[in-house]
């Protein structure tokens, strides 16, 4: 089907369109951007920019996506922004578009839900399945893996990382990276361990579970540092991917792990 526009939004001349979109009043869309099928802008939708946007993403009112950073080093280069399939970006949300600096791109997968007032910056690179609550914050260069869930009215600094399935607790400030599988929360925040019942809930098996349980009780509850800690997981824990990702994810770390 073609798509429906209503007569007060403003489109560029260049944008792309694609079918069965449905672009509701005062919505101002930029000459570079590009939407796939069934995109749904509700009204006063803004979006600038090398932007582009994945099939049947839906943005609720005053969403602002692909305008420039809040970065005193960004000087006009092209740079672009990139919205996967299937997203739900509520009320007010602000997704700014990437930094030569940074790599140029800011990314968003697909199936996330960004609920209202979500503040995305230059330069982050958000996963598949992501939920991100109320008013949830971050910071340039920061990275949000499959399925992670960054609670209400959080902030994470700079070049932070938080690991698949991580589960960062409202109102926190996370400064250094959040690991996977784990419950992260507080200023600042502190792991308090695996998210047991969240893996339950996602389908893990009790054998998987298990196995990254110890894994944590090493890393956290023993006296070891993690050097020595993630020596003991290597030697202790094996046949495991996702016991493998946490190692890896921590020997990764360029800010250091939050725990």
């Amino acid at each position: 089907m073609p798509a429906l526009i209503h007569p007060t939004a403003i489109i560029a001349d260049g944008a792309v369109i694609g079918e069965d979109c449905h672009i509701g009043p005062f919505c101002t869309i930029g000459a570079e951007v590009t939407l796939g099928s069934g995109v749904h802008l509700e009204s006063h939708v803004v979006i600038d920019g090398m932007t582009s946007i994945g099939d049947e993403t839906r943005a609720f009112p005053f969403v602002s996506i692909g305008h420039a950073p809040q970065d005193l080093k960004y000087k006009g280069e092209p740079t672009a922004t990139r919205i996967g399939k299937r997203n739900h970006i509520r009320e007010f949300v602000t997704i700014h578009r990437g930094t030569a600096g940074g790599g140029g791109l800011t990314q968003v997968g697909d199936d996330n839900l960004l609920m209202a007032q979500v503040h995305v910056a230059h330069d982050c690179t958000i996963g598949n399945e992501v939920i991100m609550a109320n008013a949830a914050t971050l910071a340039g260069h920061v990275e949000i893996a499959d399925r992670a869930n960054v609670g209400a009215y959080s902030g994470v600094h700079q070049f932070c990382r938080v690991g698949r399935e991580a589960f960062v607790g409202g109102y926190s400030v996370v400064v250094k990276d959040a690991l996977p599988f784990a419950i992260s929360q507080g200023n600042h925040a502190k792991c308090y361990g695996m998210n047991r019942i969240g893996m339950k809930r996602r389908g893990y098996s009790k054998e998987t579970i298990e196995k990254l349980h110890r894994a944590y009780h090493l890393l956290l509850s023993s006296k070891l540092n993690t050097t020595q800690a993630v020596e003991r997981i290597r030697d202790e824990i094996t046949d495991c991917a996702e016991v493998d990702y946490l190692v890896e994810f921590i020997e990764t770390s360029t800010r250091g792990v939050v725990k």
